[in-house]
């Protein structure tokens, strides 16, 4: 799961965000937004996204994970007057750091916005958010009227999928649409 969001020079995918300091040495908590934890070892380079689009270029010198957060600390911050304005940001790599994924596996920014329409040609609508509830995963269809369809990620609902055209076919269950 890596949530990708476009960007003016080039694509960055969020991988985490900050959501705390850390004691006073300049440390970050992180909670992650991907299933790839290696994004944050020592010596990978990231880039922290503020609020208001300002990008902040950085290397992560040392990191940890404590109850499902990770306390890292970049290269040139060593306070945590320094890392403060960091609170509430995001954490970002450009796309083309991305991983290769299986086959049958995407990442939440290829699905999102994707046109959802029933195996007879019925369009539906787009797919607005992935949900991560356990067994798998369910995509939210923004239908008409301020409606949504949840849609199991599953063989039997799920026939087709097409990044490249942004089209996902689907077989419509009983009960889905009520």
């Amino acid at each position: 799961m890596e949530v990708g969001q476009a960007n003016m020079s080039e694509k960055l995918v969020t991988i985490g965000k900050v959501v705390n300091s850390h004691g006073i040495r300049g440390e970050l908590k992180i909670v992650p937004e991907t299933d790839f934890p290696e994004r944050f070892d020592k010596g990978n380079s990231l880039i922290i996204v503020d609020s208001q689009n300002k990008q902040t270029p950085v290397t992560v010198l040392s990191s940890r994970l404590h109850k499902n957060v990770f306390i890292i600390q970049f290269a040139g911050f060593t306070d945590i007057n320094e890392v403060e304005k960091f609170k509430g940001s995001l954490l970002k790599i450009e796309s083309t750091q991305q991983q290769p994924l299986d086959e049958g596996e995407y990442y939440y920014s290829e699905i999102i916005g994707c046109n959802v329409i029933t195996e007879d040609g019925q369009e539906l609508g787009l797919v607005s958010e992935v949900l991560t509830p356990g067994a798998n995963d369910v995509w939210v269809v923004a239908l008409a009227k301020g409606k949504q369809l949840l849609l199991p990620v599953i063989d039997d609902v799920i026939l087709d999928v097409d990044v490249a055209n942004k089209i996902i076919r689907i077989h419509l269950m009983e009960g889905l649409l009520e």
